[in-house]
């Protein structure tokens, strides 16, 4: 936390020092001895403790309890714990012996001004016992770490600006202090002192990319008070000296960790003695504060549900109805793109993941924009961005952006625990190719930025057999009132197969799928006996089933999930330019709203008056206390390759467990 200072004592003149309350100063009496020196003593004024180190082993004494013999290997430090009311108010004296003389032989004074330094901002440490062992040099994590947090300043909180409040270098209102974290300089001692010591702010030219610090140089409740002194081009600032002892900064982050930022952030205040004037400044004192920046967070779909996004289209009224609905029983609010916004781009779940950010003092939601792009890209800034409600996206540079990047490709787990470690947050789940293939993968810029938040370890599927290519096509979650608290569901050809074949068994070979579908183009209905002799439509979904089997197995391991946390819901594929897309709506992409489904309508076999798949998911998730509504997406989404989840987006509660707890 500070420099080591040397004071070289002489006997020509008396010595002035600044020492810095707390902070041990070394004192060098060697440099200008009398011939004879054997012994010498040390005394100080009151208020200033001397100890004696004669060696490593022995360790410190005080200098006081007697005379010492004048040795090189002697180190002589001096401490003040209390700031100066004048200059050179303190002082140690050196007296130098020989045995054969009775009085000393010289004296040396040092004469002291000591000053209190402190550069201080929130250390988050409650769950620590002892706080005077916290080392603000360290940013550590877990229940019993510290360290401050840095909110990346990325929302909109004066609607009149178009940009977010982190593209700017002014305060452009009051409430866009609640979004930075404070840092606040304590200087005490001599106001004198500082007519030839200056105090100055500072930060590498690498942290200053990350960061912006704004200084109070006025009354707090004015936006012109908030002065730009470091970040981006400004490295230091010399902080003028004011009548008062405190002096306070804001600080906002200006970007998320990535591949280039790991996320952490220094600030120094440095002490420079200016006093000589044939010499240039030199250091005496740096106190440092430490920031990391606040991960952004992904939210699972076992979190209670706060906001429902949904797209109007031209065919999608009464979706939109059953989805408003659904919102309505769940008590969320909803928000409906209207079709003059979204020019009939109905995927909002692909263009955008609603995450949040969280320090101490502030926590609010985050939408991730994605690079897909599609009509839709408008949105997430122009309407979501907003007070309290920040933005952040990654585009890459090159045209390297695939299906994949759209962020039904990007989920994440609930709270687990895999191979002995705990993911309080859950795991970011991602889909991908194959190991050593060269199928379709999250462009580098996406993945770069989930990896770098580090509180959410992403885990890679595999989902380049799908022909949109996304996780939700195959899983999701669902909450439980267990311990585990959710399960898993997989689609499952081999599931499907099994129900319709137990269904024929029973004499219901004749029942049709899609009976009663309404859209703008007829559909062809198919009896379960035609299924079952689909030689083609058997053999590719046993292709499907092994692909999902090898997710299966990645999750369990990687989630640390047993047989008893997954459910299997039958479902069936078909291919389409060698790669599979759902034979009826998929029913694992759901809207899950707390104990309420929104499940695509499969229009599966009519059996005795209900569909056999209505009912088999019914049978596997209501006992779970879960309501099962089942949503007609038939043409304005199944017949476009997507479902219920992936035309809808959900804001979620942050979770109660705060990331700075848990060791990554």
């Amino acid at each position: 936390m500070s420099l080591q200072r040397i004071v070289r004592v002489s006997l020509e003149h008396p010595t002035s020092a600044v020492c810095v309350a707390g902070v041990e100063t070394l004192v060098d009496i060697y440099g200008s001895v009398p011939e004879g020196t054997e012994m010498f003593e040390v005394y100080g004024t009151p208020g200033v403790d001397i100890y004696i180190s004669p060696s490593v082993e022995r360790g410190r004494e005080r200098a006081d309890t007697r005379r010492w013999h004048f040795d090189t290997g002697l180190e002589i430090i001096v401490v003040m714990n209390s700031p100066s009311n004048d200059l050179n108010d303190s002082h140690v004296q050196i007296s130098y012996h020989s045995s054969h003389e009775p009085l000393p032989l010289a004296y040396a004074v040092l004469y002291l001004t000591c000053v209190d330094i402190a550069l201080d901002c929130d250390l988050n440490c409650e769950g620590r016992q002892n706080r005077s062992f916290v080392d603000k040099r360290d940013w550590v994590w877990g229940p019993g770490g510290y360290g401050a947090i840095l909110l990346v300043n990325c929302d909109r909180d004066n609607l009149n600006c178009y940009d977010q409040d982190n593209r700017d270098q002014q305060v452009r209102c009051l409430q866009d202090l609640e979004d930075m974290s404070v840092m606040v300089l304590r200087t005490q001692g001599p106001a004198a002192l500082f007519d030839d010591h200056r105090l100055i702010l500072h930060t590498s030219s690498y942290d200053a990319k990350w960061a912006r610090v704004f200084h109070a140089c006025g009354p707090e409740d004015s936006c012109e008070a908030y002065r730009h002194v470091l970040g981006q081009d400004k490295v230091s600032y010399e902080v003028p000296r004011s009548h008062g002892d405190e002096e306070r900064f804001f600080v906002e982050g200006l970007s998320f960790p990535d591949a280039r930022f790991t996320g952490l952030l220094s600030f120094h205040i440095t002490l420079l003695d200016d006093s000589n004037e044939d010499f240039s400044e030199s250091p005496i004192f740096t106190d440092t504060a430490v920031f990391r920046v606040a991960p952004w967070i992904m939210t699972p779909s076992t979190l209670p549900p706060l906001e429902v996004y949904v797209c109007r289209v031209r065919n999608n009224t009464c979706f939109v109805d059953a989805v408003a609905e659904l919102a309505r029983k769940a008590g969320c609010k909803l928000t409906i793109c209207p079709q003059d916004e979204n020019r009939n781009d109905r995927w909002i779940q692909d263009e955008m993941e609603l995450g949040y950010v969280q320090a101490p003092h502030k926590t609010f939601p985050v939408v991730f924009d994605s690079p897909r792009n599609g009509e839709l890209q408008d949105f997430p800034y122009k309407r979501i961005l907003g007070p309290d409600f920040g933005y952040v996206t990654r585009e890459p540079l090159d045209s390297s952006v695939s299906g994949l990047d759209s962020f039904g490709n990007l989920e994440v787990s609930p709270p687990v625990v895999a191979n002995g470690k705990e993911y309080p947050l859950g795991r970011i789940l991602i889909g991908g190719n194959l190991p050593g293939s060269s199928g379709r993968r999250v462009t580098q810029v996406v993945r770069d930025f989930l990896y770098a938040q580090r509180v959410q370890p992403p885990v890679e599927l595999f989902v380049d057999w799908l022909a949109v290519g996304h996780v939700d096509e195959f899983l999701s979650f669902v909450p439980a009132p267990d311990e585990k608290g959710f399960r898993m569901l997989l689609a499952s050809p081999s599931a499907c197969f099994k129900l319709f074949q137990e269904k024929q068994k029973w004499g219901h070979g004749r029942a049709l799928l899609f009976q009663g579908v309404v859209g703008d183009e007829p559909v062809n209905t198919v009896s379960i006996n035609q299924v079952l002799s689909n030689a083609n439509l058997i053999s590719f979904n046993k292709f499907v089933q092994s692909c999902i089997d090898w997710n299966r197995e990645v999750l369990k391991r990687e989630l640390g999930l047993t047989e008893r946390d997954i459910i299997d819901i039958p479902q069936l594929f078909k291919t389409e330019r060698r790669k599979a897309v759902a034979f009826f709506p998929d029913l694992v992409n759901m809207l899950v709203l707390g104990k309420h489904l929104g499940i695509p309508k499969p229009f599966g076999p009519i059996i005795n008056g209900r569909c056999c798949l209505e009912e088999k998911v019914r049978a596997l998730l209501e006992p779970l206390g879960l309501h099962c509504t089942f949503i007609d997406d038939f043409t304005p989404y199944h017949m476009l390759h997507g479902e219920v989840h992936c035309g809808t987006n959900v804001r979620r509660q942050p979770f109660s467990f705060k990331w700075w707890n848990m060791v990554p």
